[in-house]
């Protein structure tokens, strides 16, 4: 016979990977949308932008992102995942659509921040759900390959805008990064599960053995500071801050640094593509590394993999030099900030996870602001090659020291006992229907 909570699951846990894949390719698309339409938007005469003013446009979006991806995690630990997840995928999706008809700068920055609001709760709330559903002792691995979706989104854009811009427009850019909802809201509204901590933890609510919901919220922040995760929380924060500002700093301005370099646009977004498939190169190892040697040891290797190697880009090379270069950058820069989900998803108790992860979400956004801002800086001062790579390695090299500090985490064997018990009782409900 079914439990109360098995009863409650609608959707398959077999589609938990493929849905939450989908929904984080979204967020590679605004990773890197951005950065491929800019040097258009710098051409383009009506709106008259500067470096300084498209760094500007770049920042209110990521400040978008910022309030979503805090708010979204309390969020979560009180309404759902799915709930939440479905959510932030419409509202992104809406107002991209909305970005391609914008009719000013202002307009479309205002747009870049609703649709902030959104992409913020995606990530987080799709790597909790994706966690909660993994094996035990594969967290790494399935952090790493959801995330996957996170730089093929950003390995498409890049192509879309090297096909797309010349002939149509950067506007189109933003129709097409719209149009997936169209097909993965109505799957996730039938086949996405709800989170099975989630759901026993409100079972256990209704029949009087926890604490009501209302309270859930203010018991997911205190799991941050208290027990000893002090800490950790801060080493992660700091870890996340970092991480993200050379995510976002590159993506956002790696083809116009590779063009003060000298490179011709064409190459300049072709290294962009390079760099976010060394990403997806460097997510494959990197998960299979976690499991292996543990999500802490391997987090330090590749940030410190990537302090070395962003460092490297400072030495101009000829021909395919340069992009096997930005491809070993891609390969540990973006891993690193991917290894650090993975390990707060295994660092907190299952009723703090969510709101854990959109902590560290939401302090990377505010790296992620600060990366475009530096690159803009550097270039208005006409010093972003080579000193952009010198800076950006400092970054990583901070990334590593932080996330070193931080407490090791217990493998959390009871949640992974709790977690296995769940899924077998509701394949077997299944079966019995």
């Amino acid at each position: 016979m079914a439990t109360a909570t098995t009863r409650a699951v609608k959707g398959d846990p077999s589609w938990v990977i493929a849905l939450c894949w989908s929904a984080v390719l979204l967020d590679g698309f605004d990773l890197v949308v951005l950065g491929t339409v800019l040097p258009s938007l710098l051409d383009y005469e009506p709106w008259q932008l500067t470096p300084a003013s498209a760094s500007l446009i770049s920042v209110v979006g990521l400040i978008g992102m910022t309030i979503g991806a805090i708010s979204i995690g309390a969020v979560t630990d009180v309404i759902g995942r799915r709930k939440a997840l479905l959510m932030a995928v419409t509202i992104f999706s809406i107002c991209t659509l909305l970005c391609a008809f914008a009719p000013s700068a202002w307009i479309f920055g205002a747009l870049r921040f609703l649709a902030g609001l959104g992409l913020g709760g995606c990530l987080p709330t799709a790597i909790t759900l994706v966690t909660e559903y993994s094996r035990r002792g594969r967290s790494g691995s399935a952090t790493t390959t959801v995330m996957t979706g996170y730089h093929v989104g950003a390995v498409l854009t890049a192509l879309l805008g090297i096909i797309v811009i010349a002939p149509l427009g950067w506007r189109a850019m933003f129709v097409i990064g719209a149009l997936p909802a169209l097909v993965l809201v109505p799957l996730m509204l039938r086949y996405l599960p709800e989170s099975t901590s989630f759901l026993e933890a409100r079972a256990a609510a209704a029949d009087g053995t926890a604490q009501a919901t209302p309270s859930a919220g203010k018991r997911a922040v205190s799991t941050l500071f208290r027990s000893g995760m002090l800490r950790s929380t801060l080493a992660f924060w700091v870890t996340s801050f970092m991480g993200l500002l050379l995510v976002y700093g590159l993506n956002t301005w790696l083809p116009q640094i590779m063009r003060e370099a000298g490179y011709e646009l064409g190459a300049a977004l072709s290294l962009l593509l390079v760099l976010n498939v060394g990403a997806i190169l460097g997510l494959l190892v990197a998960g299979r590394a976690a499991d292996r040697i543990g999500n802490r040891r391997a987090a330090v290797a590749w940030f410190a993999g990537a302090a070395v190697f962003l460092a490297a880009l400072s030495i101009k090379l000829p021909g395919i030099g340069v992009y096997v270069s930005v491809l070993l950058a891609g390969i540990f820069v973006f891993s690193a900030q991917v290894l650090v989900y993975a390990y707060v998803s295994r660092a907190y108790p299952p009723e703090g996870r969510a709101t854990a992860m959109g902590g560290v979400a939401g302090v990377g956004r505010v790296g992620a602001i600060c990366g475009p801002l530096i690159g803009g800086w550097l270039l208005a001062a006409g010093i972003a090659y080579p000193w952009g790579f010198y800076v950006f390695a400092a970054v990583a090299a901070i990334g590593a020291i932080a996330v070193s500090l931080a407490a090791h985490p217990s493998e959390d064997d009871h949640h992974g006992v709790l977690q296995d018990q769940y899924l077998n009782r509701h394949r077997t409900a299944e079966s019995n229907i």
